[in-house]
């Protein structure tokens, strides 16, 4: 099984522990990854309030450049970006002047025929069952909370993706490895994103909000799909602690680091071991 691969900034940036985890996960399913080439910045965050035009030309090169390749399905891991990517492909996929203008603005043809799916949707595509023959550890020590956050399911019209208020694909996986995920309030709350950087107290206002409850409901690991949800959860862990003066100790794992130790695969092939807050094997 092969697909396109989309990396996005922040994997090859500050979430690069994503990327180890990902690809050492799929290297262990026998799934390959082909990262485009000449890849750029999909316009994630700052793009669509600024220029409209300019947030659909960002990731309608990369499609373009999917689409060059013969990329059928592309693997954007990071929420932010395949939402970014989706609403640039249906755009052009639903209007023949969108499709002539994006096309001369990047110089390539685009049409919108090379699909985005997430780090989830790869998992169901290459079955459980498939899964679950190469699983070598149980993950019956773990109760998760699953984190789907706000861009998983979100915009509902947008993303056709899972419930958008009771999403339950992250725990149908986990619940298949020997996990017992648990039933939780704020599955799909906001983790303030990139407030991160400009109002880190509403980010630490909310990281407390979710992790609290997440251990409040038996949760003893936090699992996500998202790069941001990861780093604001897992980093400013001890800001909370400190402002809220409530031990919380809470480790903030990816679903593929999750999906990597059931395969045997070790926290520090994952890159677990990066984290802030330790995950006890």
């Amino acid at each position: 099984m092969e697909f396109g691969y989309y990396p996005g900034c922040a994997l090859h940036g500050s979430s690069n522990d994503y990327e180890q985890s990902v690809r050492a996960c799929f290297d262990k399913l026998g799934v390959k990854l082909s990262e485009l080439e000449d890849w750029i910045c999909c316009g994630a965050t700052a793009a669509h309030s600024i220029n409209q035009k300019l947030a659909t030309a960002l990731p309608a090169r990369n499609l373009a450049i999917a689409e060059k390749s013969g990329c059928a399905n592309l693997l954007a891991p990071c929420p932010m970006c395949s939402m970014e990517l989706i609403k640039a492909r249906q755009a052009i996929q639903a209007d023949e002047a969108v499709r002539e203008e994006m096309s001369e603005i990047v110089e390539l043809p685009v049409t919108g025929a090379t699909e985005i799916v997430n780090l989830i949707q790869v998992f169901q595509a290459i079955g459980l069952d498939a899964i679950k023959s190469k699983v070598t550890d149980s993950l019956d020590r773990f109760k998760p909370a699953c984190y789907y956050g706000c861009l998983l399911t979100r915009p509902p019209k947008t993303l056709r993706f899972d419930d958008c208020e009771h999403p339950s694909s992250m725990e149908t996986i986990l619940r298949e490895l020997g996990a017992e995920p648990v039933e939780w309030n704020y599955k799909t709350e906001c983790c303030g994103a990139g407030m991160t950087l400009c109002d880190p107290g509403t980010v630490v206002d909310l990281a407390h909000k979710i992790i609290a409850n997440a251990k409040k409901h038996g949760a003893n690991v936090i699992v996500t799909a998202c790069p941001m949800c990861q780093m604001n959860l897992d980093m400013r862990q001890a800001d909370v602690v400190k402002k809220f003066a409530e031990s919380l100790d809470m480790p903030i794992c990816y679903l593929s680091d999750m999906v990597g130790l059931a395969l045997g695969l070790t926290p520090e092939e994952l890159g677990i071991n990066r984290h802030y807050v330790a995950l006890r094997v």
